[in-house]
């Protein structure tokens, strides 16, 4: 799904789209640095980066990734690990934090796609389907443990003190590691895994026995 395709084929759907896929991506930038501050460091607040205004947040080469394939990021929240209390507890749910929000928004979506006079809207089904899609796709991604991605500082946060430093020198080297995987598509088990754990956590928040056809319906937008 590329919003910049969409653009031409369908300006209105594009509009409509636009803002809810952008402020995914924010929302859990934003989310690290709420819960940053709650455990004691106030970077992020200082930096400005608590707010919800997007110009602060977006990453050039990120939202054109959203453009072209519908799958961006935004610039990470600066938090400082070592001014966390609880270091070890702290490390984790910061690190949770944004891939949490990507769940309670899919789940929302999923949520509201259950109401009849929304999902006869097909504007609205649409916007709610690739909302959900979007947000499964980044919160499951992101809790992947390699460096820089978020899986690798909650992983850090079960191991002792030398696994992390061992852990935390392949960072610099993560974004290749990373690409190298995704274009083998070895990573593809991974994700899929990661996936139908998300769908079936947001089965079991709703209530619902089965989520086989909302999620044929997510993939296949």
């Amino acid at each position: 799904m590329g919003l910049l395709s969409l653009l031409f084929k369908d300006p209105l759907m594009f509009i409509i789209l636009v803002i809810p896929l952008l402020y995914s991506v924010i929302i859990h930038e934003v989310a690290h640095g709420w819960v940053a501050s709650f455990f004691g460091d106030d970077t992020a607040r200082r930096s400005g980066r608590l707010s919800l205004n997007p110009l602060v947040h977006l990453d050039p080469m990120g939202t054109l990734a959203l453009f072209l394939v519908g799958f961006g990021w935004a610039r990470p929240v600066p938090v400082t690990f070592s001014n966390l209390r609880h270091f070890r507890a702290g490390l984790i749910c910061v690190s949770l934090a944004g891939c949490f929000m990507n769940l309670v928004v899919a789940t929302l979506a999923i949520f509201l796609l259950q109401i009849h006079s929304i999902s006869g809207n097909y504007p609205l089904r649409t916007m709610l389907l690739v909302v959900a899609r979007i947000n499964i796709i980044l919160g499951s991604f992101n809790l992947i443990p390699i460096p820089p991605l978020d899986g690798s500082k909650v992983l850090m946060g079960f191991l002792p003190t030398k696994a992390q430093i061992s852990l935390a020198r392949i960072e610099p080297y993560g974004f290749f590691i990373l690409i190298l995987l995704l274009f083998t598509g070895m990573l593809n088990p991974v994700i899929v895994f990661v996936q139908n754990i998300i769908l079936g956590l947001i089965g079991l928040i709703l209530g619902l026995i089965d989520l086989k056809k909302e999620g044929c319906l997510i993939w296949r937008w």
